[in-house]
């Protein structure tokens, strides 16, 4: 996929800016030098959202981009998610006339003229997706926004979506713990020409290694049903089988992980969600590794579908802002 106005092709792996938003100045600092690392190592997709810290994870990103060329960067923002003071999500406001309230906020914060994807965070079933996709698509003959992209949608919408505005990339979460884009949204998004962006690919940690008893009883519990009481051991003991794997290969569970996911299809783009330029070196190694068609199938039975242990993020709709299900 290429960004229709420059040119500019996208680097195979994207850089999720999530981390960035913590107030503290040690990981602001770390941020930006996890950015300046990604560029100079070839990344030039960085992933955020408005919601990320209320704004804080587009201003780290406009600090770390200042005096680089415009021209040599891809941002892919999403908007429309609500959060407590806390920074917990209690609702979706995705309102036609409130897109581009959103975007002016963004385009200061980022201090840019237009952003190169834009995207709901999630979708509304109270709003036809093809009342907010066309407020987006006014913002793009305004010249503000270049591109249209989706996240965490079904083939329906996704098609939908598509047929009011050319959709470039649908966001969806990927990992050997949650597969089902290769269901329905993936075949559907080659079908009809839309690039794929990855995230939680390891999926929650869980694939990161270095699972000890202390350390799965400090993450019981938490909103993803991964870690829930009851999963999570039989869910570390799976990911232990596959880190047998690993080092077998000599290579890291993570990269590992993302080396899986490369493997499925250069339409993929999957991000690295990290504000440590170590890791992100760690993970681009992952880039270097070719697996075979009989290391993907013994790495996929490594964890069986049908032995994992509750969804890898919890399943949440909204109607007319609220929360439905989650």
């Amino acid at each position: 996929m290429k960004d229709q106005q420059n040119g500019l092709e996208l680097s195979r792996i994207g850089l999720g800016c999530g981390h960035m938003s913590n107030v503290n100045e040690t990981v602001k600092s770390a941020g930006i030098a996890t950015i300046h690392a990604a560029f100079e190592s070839g990344i030039n997709h960085f992933n955020t959202a408005d919601f990320y810290g209320a704004g804080r994870s587009e201003m780290v990103i406009a600090e770390a981009l200042k005096g680089y060329k415009r021209d040599q960067y891809f941002i892919s923002l999403k908007f429309g998610a609500l959060n407590t003071l806390e920074g917990s999500l209690y609702g979706l406001d995705v309102s036609p006339q409130h897109v581009k309230n959103y975007l002016a906020y963004s385009l200061k914060r980022l201090n840019l003229d237009c952003i190169d994807l834009y995207q709901p965070a999630r979708i509304d079933l109270g709003i036809p997706v093809e009342e907010t996709i066309g407020a987006i698509s006014e913002l793009v003959k305004a010249g503000y926004v270049k591109q249209i992209g989706v996240s965490q949608v079904d083939a329906e919408t996704l098609r939908r979506a598509h047929a009011t505005h050319p959709i470039s990339l649908v966001e969806v979460e990927y990992s050997l713990f949650n597969r089902s884009i290769e269901k329905e949204i993936l075949p559907t998004a080659r079908e009809l020409g839309i690039g794929v962006v990855a995230f939680g690919t390891v999926a929650h940690g869980l694939l990161a290694g270095n699972w000890t008893e202390e350390r799965i009883l400090k993450n019981k519990g938490g909103y993803i049903p991964l870690f829930f009481e009851g999963n999570i051991e039989k869910n570390v003991a799976l990911a232990k089988k596959l880190g047998e794997i690993a080092v077998k290969k000599q290579m890291t569970l993570s990269q590992l992980a993302l080396a899986w996911i490369l493997s499925k299809g250069k339409d993929i783009k999957p991000l690295i969600g990290t504000v440590s330029p170590v890791h992100l070196q760690d993970a681009l190694q992952s880039l270097d590794i070719h697996l075979t068609e009989d290391d993907v199938r013994e790495i996929e039975e490594a964890i069986p579908e049908h032995e994992i242990a509750g969804a890898s993020f919890p399943n949440m709709q909204f109607r007319n802002g609220r929360t439905i299900r989650g």
